[in-house]
């Protein structure tokens, strides 16, 4: 699997040269969690797409 190192330097390389500061903390924050859900994924930490809306309707609460 990729390490959050990997996966930051790749994604600044593929960030314009004009971008801010911001762009690049967005970025590596969205493939850090991407990378999360992976390594939650490999250890079963799984949900069914039931679960998920029951979720989701009770924070729309």
């Amino acid at each position: 699997m990729v390490t959050i190192k990997e996966a930051a330097v790749e994604t600044i390389k593929r960030l314009p040269e004009r971008c801010t500061t911001e762009d690049i903390m967005y970025e590596i924050n969205f493939v850090s969690q991407v990378l999360d859900g992976f390594k939650d994924a490999e250890k079963g930490k799984l949900l069914t797409i039931e679960e998920l809306l029951k979720r989701v309707e009770e924070w729309a609460r």
